[in-house]
């Protein structure tokens, strides 16, 4: 009987065993079933990516009834509101290109899922269904029909996954022993002894050198086969080929020459490889962890939230000391930074950072809230369920649905140099073996090994992480919070610095603000603070500091337009406060910053500002301005256009009146001109243009106002350091080349010895980790070094 494999899983099987389909052949109903679902939904793309990329589905026939219980569905679930549910399942089949597309077309297949996304490093799919159109239940169904059963136990299985790996260290320890054990029974062969024992115990010691170096060929050195072996298969060649080749081509070589008789072979050799090159990785997996590159949730989030305390009185705090039990104060536009009960009677919630769904879904006293949605509405109270660290907060942080487009991941760059260099380190090896084959047989197979090993371009594709990483962590330790390593690189390629003007180059801070127009009642002035205790916006927030201490009352249809002002109802009075046009004013506008103030329809007055400029702007423009096209935006009229051009360098474009979208709309024209343009503003009027901009800093004061398209979070204390931070980047992207041309220059020299024969396989096996040793602390040292200097 012939034997063929499957075209779903590639699994063989015998003629007798075969299903033919459509012209394709199936080990098995389950597979057929699984081809037959992909075709009739328009997925037959999914075998494009690779062959036989699927795993035959297995019987789950009641399985997962559990999962018809409402209370386990929730306790699984992240998010749950009305008609958008939110699941994360850990899926192990997960395992390449094919896996992801199909998993990320699941929408295709099942009409109740909105979306899905996968994280391949973690093998989990994040969901999106609408529980009126299906269930979590069908949605695992359908994971085991096409062959992607997830794992799911209630005994928080995440907590297994995150346990530490100790594979490493295992393999580790036997290349150890193996290594240590062979070079200990070479010492006979070193030293050319030639007594009794020797010569009739010779052949007994080298198959014994050969059993003791199996476990470290096939089971220390596994982990390079499989890579390089993944690498093949899809048509890139890493950087393990070269090893896991040269290792191979020593292990054949030594076999032969003890079954020959040519001699102990190189055994002593490859263990010894296998043992510096595990060291290595150890210790490049050691560096990884103490530069913490998964940073934990107060490294992101420096905004404060409105705690109310039991007197009632309101305080500012670091949103992580939030705990279970207190009572949050949240205004209109800010995000919910943990779950919670809402305490108030009724408000809106606008879950679009998380489920992407931009519509608002009403609230009722008692009702849960899930942190990240934002409060669309009048002032709330809410009691606080659980920590931020415990809530989905951190996760909006790094939603693909937030990434940019068009950013260049220099990992990638080094990718892309590896996958060029190690054709090249292959042609130079088989090069140097043709060579040397007609000077010594045996020296050939040294260098053919020696320049496999030496070259290994480890430290290069090392360089640019461990910089940019370290780049992340000192940036964070002086407060200015990155969403990731790839901002630090876009940061190093601005040319255009737009800022924003209120709240922004100005501070929200108490500052000089004076009346004008008719004079306010006590019972007016009581109204407009409670109009303004649930806006966000600088002036808002500023005018509620400056007006005396009142009582806190109820407001109805409470309302914020952004860019115009904030309007609400309290005891049947109409207060608006905004700009001329939004009070409804036909007065001739003023060049001042001012907040105009109307009351059932009858003009009141304004309270104007004198805007309050952060310390240390001029000399920060100034120095900017040397390397930086400086533009400034603003909300607001020209009145402080005079006051402007004494602070900004000469040439600096002002631009005032602008709406958000036209801030968005100035971005994107800049772009149009082939400019490189970081945005720094406060988060609330730009957020569209944060979002738009290369790379979007946002200003964090005392508000607890958040964008998760914003690429970093500023605490404004450290606004005179931009300047800083700005040359930290471009210094950082100079260390990396610095690193690179190190790297290089090591490769040229170790090729140059090996190919001349002059470097063994086991001296190039120690010099390799070396070397990558020497670059990581060269970009350590460099780092912390430009992040001394001042800016």
């Amino acid at each position: 009987m012939n034997t063929q494999n499957c075209y779903h899983c590639g699994l063989g099987y015998t003629d007798k065993e075969e299903i033919v389909f459509d012209d394709k052949s199936f080990c098995c109903n389950g597979c057929k079933t699984v081809y037959e679902i992909f075709t009739l939904n328009g997925l037959t793309d999914y075998y494009s990516f690779e062959k036989t990329p699927g795993a035959t589905p297995k019987d789950i026939n009641g399985k997962y009834d559990f999962l018809d219980n409402e209370e386990i569905v929730y306790r699984l679930l992240e998010f749950h509101e009305q008609e958008t549910h939110i699941v994360s399942l850990y899926i192990p089949h997960i395992h390449c290109s094919s896996c992801i597309w199909i998993l990320e077309n699941l929408n295709k297949i099942n009409i109740g899922v909105s979306s899905s996304q996968v994280n391949f490093n973690n093998k989990k799919v994040r969901i999106v269904f609408n529980p009126e159109k299906t269930t979590l239940k069908e949605i695992v169904h359908l994971l085991c029909k096409i062959g992607y059963e997830p794992y799911i136990s209630l005994d928080n299985y995440e907590q297994k996954k995150k346990k530490v790996n100790r594979e490493l260290v295992y393999k580790l320890g036997v290349a150890f022993f193996c290594f240590g054990n062979v070079m200990l029974l070479s010492f006979p062969e070193y030293f050319e002894m030639e007594e009794y024992w020797l010569d009739n115990y010779k052949s007994f010691f080298r198959w014994l050198i050969f059993g003791l170096s199996l476990p470290s060929f096939l089971y220390a050195a596994s982990g390079y086969y499989s890579s390089a072996w993944k690498s093949l298969k899809t048509g890139m060649l890493n950087i393990d080929v070269p090893i896991a080749l040269g290792i191979i081509v020593m292990f054949v070589r030594s076999t032969v020459d003890i079954i020959f008789g040519y001699g102990q072979g190189f055994f002593d050799s490859l263990t010894g490889l296998v043992f510096f090159m595990l060291l290595g990785r150890f210790f490049q997996q050691k560096t990884y962890n103490f530069l913490s590159f998964e940073r934990d949730f107060k490294s992101y989030f420096p905004i404060a939230v409105t705690k109310i305390l039991p007197d009632r009185s309101e305080v500012s705090v670091p949103v992580y000391d939030v705990a279970a039990g207190d009572r949050l104060l949240i205004r209109n536009q800010e995000l919910i930074p943990v779950d919670g009960i809402l305490i108030s009677d009724t408000t809106a919630i606008d879950y679009s950072f998380v489920t992407g769904e931009a519509d608002p879904i009403t609230k009722k006293s008692g009702d849960k809230l899930f942190a990240g949605g934002k409060q669309t509405g009048k002032i709330i109270e809410m009691e606080v369920l659980s920590s931020v660290s415990q809530s989905y907060l951190t996760q909006l942080w790094s939603n693909d649905i937030f990434t940019k487009k068009d950013r260049q991941d220099y990992k990638t760059i080094t990718d892309t140099i590896s996958r060029f260099f190690t054709p090249l380190l292959l042609i130079t090896a088989l090069a140097s073996l043709l060579y040397w084959l007609f000077i010594d047989v045996t020296t050939a197979f040294n260098v053919f090994t020696a320049v496999l090993i030496v070259a290994c371009p480890c430290a290069l594709a090392l360089s640019a992480p461990f910089t940019l990483g370290n780049i992340l962590r000192i940036m964070g330790n002086k407060k200015l919070y990155l969403k990731n390593a790839t901002v630090v690189e876009q940061m190093a390629k601005v040319d255009t610095i737009v800022f924003d003007k209120t709240g922004t180059i100005t501070t929200s801070k108490k500052s000089d603000i004076f009346y004008e127009g008719n004079g306010l009642t006590e019972e007016e002035i009581l109204m407009v603070k409670n109009i303004l205790r649930g806006s966000n916006h600088p002036l808002s927030r500023r005018l509620y500091d400056f007006l005396p201490n009142a009582a806190i009352i109820l407001v109805d249809n409470f309302d914020e337009i952004t860019g115009k002002g904030i309007k609400g109802h309290i005891n049947d009075n109409l207060i608006r406060i905004g700009s001329v046009d939004f009070v409804g004013v036909s007065k001739a506008q003023t060049l001042q910053t001012a907040v105009h103030i109307s009351i059932n329809k009858v003009y009141k007055g304004k309270y104007v500002f004198a805007n309050s400029y952060r310390n240390g702007l001029k000399p920060l423009l100034e120095n900017l301005s040397k390397r930086y096209e400086l533009k400034i935006l603003s909300g607001d009229n020209e009145g402080e256009r005079e006051t402007l051009k004494q602070l900004v360098p000469p040439g600096t474009l002002c631009v005032f009146n602008q709406k958000p979208e036209q801030k968005l709309a100035f971005i994107e024209s800049l772009q149009k001109e082939g400019k490189n343009v970081m945005m720094i503003g406060d988060g609330l009027n730009d957020a569209g243009a944060l979002a738009q901009s290369n790379v979007g800093i946002s200003i964090s004061e005392d508000i607890n106002v958040f964008s998760p398209a914003c690429d970093g979070i500023l605490d404004a204390s450290k606004f005179e350091s931009i300047d800083y931070f700005l040359k930290l980047s471009t210094n950082a992207v100079k260390t990396i080349k610095m690193s690179f041309g190190i790297s290089l220059l090591y490769n040229a020299f170790g090729l140059s010895a090996a190919i001349a024969g002059k470097l063994t396989p086991l001296t190039a096996a120690i010099v390799m980790p070396l070397s990558t040793i020497t670059i990581m602390s060269f970009v350590t040292v460099m780092s912390n070094y430009y992040a001394r200097k001042k800016a």
